[in-house]
Formats: structure tokens, sequence, C-alpha cells
């Protein structure tokens, strides 16, 4: 895969000269907010991630390559061109040969940081197993791609859309582990408690690194998944977000959306209901991720 990934300069130095580096998804720019938000929120997580010593690497598919880093106008292009495909490991091949816009998700992102030799990723929250799937068998390839690409992704756990305990135990069955940073149960994406126990914690970026390392002295294929949850000034109480999920939910059955439009419907009619607060709550715990991402991959990188 590695013909390919297109480098950004900033981006290529680092690796050469194995610095810290961090990769961001696309998705969270094309499909997660609405413009300007969208490009904002990307270009603060990059300053941040400067800021902390890390360079960023925002992924996407641009005329027929994995682009590895972003310019700003590319940036801009992702956040208000229309029609930008959602990819996923699934579809990359595909939208590659098509020369087409694509916005990377989680399970794209991991794929192509892994392969450019980037170690850790920061997002808001993993996909995982959707309400309702022992009828619709909705699961995320995001689930799949941590059991087996060995990346440490930082996310706020997964969505708080989905069934939580459901995607716990998956991760579980796929030998994938999931450590509290500074909690002992999973965080619920907008709120800080889920009420789901988590066997595994950590509470400082050099233990995240040396979990990493041992993880891959014994040859693991897994990724880890770091729970780093909201800051507790940005939280919304999960009673008020469960109100606002199951209202969504019953909105996503009347339209009968379906398929990758799923999250996407969901997280926008979210932030509709919420009066725009879930939107801010979600760059919050997006930036708190950064932060964490960063100082693991200057860890990492300087434990060399």
């Amino acid at each position: 895969m590695n013909e390919a990934l297109a480098f950004s300069p900033e981006v290529a130095e680092a690796l050469s000269e194995r610095r810290a580096v961090i990769a961001f998804e696309s998705t969270i720019i094309s499909h997660g907010m609405p413009y300007p938000r969208n490009v904002e929120t990307a270009r603060e997580a990059e300053r941040m991630a400067r800021e902390l010593g890390a360079v960023p690497a925002t992924i996407a598919v641009l005329d027929g390559r994995v682009a590895v880093g972003l310019s700003d106008a590319q940036l801009e292009r992702l956040a208000k061109e229309k029609g930008v495909l959602k990819v996923s490991r699934r579809d990359m091949a595909w939208a590659l040969a098509q020369r087409r816009t694509g916005a990377t998700t989680v399970s794209a992102t991991m794929l192509a940081a892994a392969r450019a030799g980037i170690s850790v990723f920061a997002t808001g929250g993993i996909g995982g197993v959707h309400r309702g799937a022992q009828d619709t068998f909705d699961i995320s390839a995001d689930l799949l791609e941590l059991a087996g690409t060995s990346v440490l992704v930082v996310s706020a756990g997964a969505k708080a859309i989905l069934d939580l305990a459901r995607t716990l135990e998956v991760l579980e069955t796929l030998g994938v582990p999931v450590v509290g940073y500074g909690t002992d149960e999973l965080p619920a994406f907008y709120s800080r408690s889920s009420g789901l126990p988590l066997a595994l914690r950590i509470d400082t970026p050099a233990q995240a690194a040396a979990m990493l390392r041992a993880q891959r002295s014994l040859g693991f294929p897994q990724g880890i998944l770091v729970a780093n949850p909201v800051p507790a000034e940005f939280e919304i109480p999960r009673q008020a977000m469960e109100r606002w999920i199951d209202q969504a939910l019953s909105d996503l059955g009347a339209r009968g959306v379906s398929g990758k439009a799923v999250t996407p419907f969901l997280l926008s009619r979210i932030v509709e209901l919420s009066g725009g607060k879930s939107l801010e709550t979600n760059v919050k715990l997006f930036h708190n991720n950064v932060r964490l991402g960063s100082a693991i991959a200057v860890e990492i990188a300087g434990s060399g």
C-alpha cells in the first residue's frame, strides 16, 4: 500500500527523523460537523499537536492517492466539497481507482496510519455495535480493524448512539485491550460514565507508550483503544443524552435511513435536539484526545 501513499513534506520529514507523528481521521471534517466549524476544529487539532511536539497527519483519499498529512487548502477542500465519499477499509481500493475524494473513517485511518508507520491516532469516538444489531447485524468495521491493526487509538470510548455494552463485549472477544485513561469505566462519548467497568487502566502517557511497546514485543496484531473521558466541565449528563438519542433513533426509523448514512444522520439530529450542545462537547472531547494522543506519540518517539 505504500505506493498509494502521498506524504506531506512535513510528515515525510518527521517520519524519516523518527519524530512524533499523530494521525487524524477526515470524516470528522466532511461528515461529522457543519462548515466552517469542521475545518476550524481540524485546524485547531493540528495546531495543538504541533504545540505539544507532534506532527499532525490528517488522512484522506485525494486524487487517486491516500494523502498522509494535508495542506490547509486540502483541509478546506474536504470541509466544503459536496459528495465526499465516506471511506472505510472496504471502500479504499475503489475510491483510489475511481479517483474519488474520500474522507477516511476510523478503520481506514488506522489502516493508512499503520502502513505509513504512524503508531498513534486520535479521534472523537470509534464505531461499534449499533443498537438493534441482533436484528440488523450493523456492526462497524472499526472493531475488526482494531483487532488486526497495531495502532494505538485515543478516543472518548465508542459513540454514545451505539450499544456500548455489546461493543465492549465484541472488543473483548477480539482480544482488543480497552484501557481507561484515568478511569475504571468506559466513557460514553458525551458523558464521562457509561456504568460499564474496564479491567485495564493507565494514568500517564508513558504508561500508554510502554503498553504499546509490550503489545508489539509479543507479536500481537491488535491495536490498543485508550478510552479518555471528556473533561468534566464539557460533559452532557447521560440521562439527557439518552432522551436525545432515543428521539434520534425514532426519527431514523421513520425516515428509513440505513448503511453509512446512519451515524451522520444520528449525530446531526442529536445536534438539533440538544440545541448545539452535543456539537460543542464533540469538539471539546476530540481536542482532549488530541492532547493526550500527542503526548503519547512524543513518549513513543522519545523511547525510540
